[in-house]
């Protein structure tokens, strides 16, 4: 389980993709590090109504999983799409059982907060300056 907490940025309208899937797409904001961060989060079925209840610029909680699969195309490629499913969203001050000194909020796996930026850059053992 993950969690990230900043800044709803965008809700975007439930789409209906088929008879038996529906999805909903929403932004939040990762202001943690030096250049904000903007997730793309989605939710399925019966959750997409964990969104409508926060505003845009509203500090929120996502809890989230990580999903990744292998299509292999007609042609014979191979290529992997990850998804950032959302099942739980939360007001952040009500939430938020971080201590109240620790003002570094971003991504954690039920360990110490880092923000999305330094896993990025410990996960890929590259630092640079590049906003992307």
């Amino acid at each position: 389980m993950f969690t990230l907490t900043g800044t709803l940025k965008v809700k975007f309208d439930e789409q209906v993709v088929s008879e038996k899937f529906k999805k909903r797409d929403f932004v939040v904001t990762d202001n943690s590090s030096q250049y904000p961060q903007h997730v793309s989060f989605q939710l399925t079925q019966d959750r997409n109504s964990l969104i409508e209840p926060f505003q845009v610029g509203q500090e929120v909680k996502v809890s989230f999983n990580l999903r990744g699969r292998e299509w292999n195309s007609p042609q014979g490629e191979v290529k992997y799409f990850n998804t950032i499913e959302a099942w739980k969203v939360e007001n952040a001050g009500v939430a938020n059982s971080a201590p109240a000194n620790n003002t570094n909020v971003g991504l954690q796996q039920n360990a110490p907060v880092t923000s999305a930026a330094e896993t990025f850059i410990s996960a890929t053992s590259q630092e640079d300056d590049l906003p992307f």
